[in-house]
């Protein structure tokens, strides 16, 4: 594996205030380019900060957690892995990956690019898709070790599957082995895009082309890949640092449109997360949000608050205290 660090930043090109630049990593002799993004306003010292990994589907948009962390004396950055996002290139495969381990480089170049600006510490703040990545990369990766904490926010531990779709699940996988490519249906159920974006029935204001409200078309080699990343999690890894895993109270599955969406995880079981999340590392902890959606950070606002209030006060108790010139700008 090699990367090269960016060091060239430029203003963002999805986002005011903020600033990104791209990195060109290898892995298995194939090259990838992901984007970096920083707040333009980050501490000029700061001995503390966040990367933050998006889910599937998705893309770094949310600029109001950005601003949170802003507030608690933290640089924040985030990562718009290749395939996804602002690192989407003509003619790539959205979202697709063979392994999950492609993802490690450009994490490790996002790791070496936020400790060259000084950081102590670090926390890894992880959503759905990029929670199993997240999980998988604190107990194997190779920066592991400069992890301070991880914070996973829904994380993907299983498929929420039944019965039958269960079967299906696994002879698509075997089908990922020999051929990869081919897409059986679509990655983001519609009404959960529909319970977020202010053009339907939401709050928030993303860009659809990168974040489509049906999603991307899913193929049978990314299921394979999440699939086998899952059973390894599932048997239980080796985290060091401390991690809070963070769920909805509820799951729910929906058929037609109702406004109990906007208080449930409509796209993953949190039962899952309940019965994985432990088997993490030996300093986990876990909580569930009443009220919660999907991506508890774009839930209701008193929600919201909730969640940086959970949040906030566990990192105050699992991270050592640092000086005040942190907070300096």
């Amino acid at each position: 594996m090699n990367a090269q660090v960016g060091n060239q930043w430029i203003a963002d090109t999805e986002l005011e205030g903020f600033e990104q630049t791209r990195l060109t990593v290898a892995y298995k002799k194939r090259a990838f380019s992901a984007t970096l993004v920083r707040a333009a306003d980050n501490p000029k010292v700061a001995r503390r900060a966040v990367l933050y990994i998006h889910g599937l589907t998705d893309y770094f948009f949310q600029v109001h957690l950005a601003e949170a962390y802003r507030a608690e004396g933290y640089a924040f950055y985030a990562l718009d892995l290749h395939g996804y996002g602002r690192s989407l290139q003509p003619g790539e495969r959205p979202n697709y990956c063979a392994d999950i381990a492609e993802y490690y480089p450009e994490i490790d170049a996002a790791i070496a690019q936020i400790k060259s600006a000084g950081a102590e510490q670090l926390l890894l703040d992880a959503h759905s898709t990029g929670g199993l990545i997240s999980a998988l990369y604190a107990h194997e990766g190779r920066y592991r070790e400069a992890l301070s904490a991880l914070y996973l926010n829904s994380p993907f531990f299983e498929f929420p599957l039944r019965g039958w779709e269960r079967i299906a699940l696994r002879a698509l996988v075997a089908l990922g082995r020999w051929f990869p490519h081919i897409a059986y249906h679509h990655g983001m159920p519609s009404y959960y895009a529909k319970s977020l974006h202010r053009d339907f029935r939401g709050e928030w204001h993303y860009n659809k082309k990168l974040k489509p409200t049906d999603g991307f078309p899913i193929t049978a080699g990314w299921a394979r890949a999440v699939y086998r990343a899952q059973r390894r999690l599932q048997k239980g890894l080796n985290i060091v640092c401390p991690v809070l895993v963070m769920h909805s109270a509820r799951s729910m599955r929906a058929s037609q449109w109702s406004d109990d969406l906007f208080a449930v995880d409509t796209v993953l079981n949190v039962d899952h997360m309940r019965r994985y999340g432990p088997a993490l590392g030996d300093q986990v902890a876990l909580a569930e949000i009443e009220g919660g959606m999907h991506d508890l950070a774009l839930s209701p606002p008193v929600v919201r608050a909730e969640v940086q209030t959970v949040k906030f006060s566990w990192l105050g108790q699992v991270l050592r205290q640092i000086p005040d010139s942190s907070r300096d700008t």
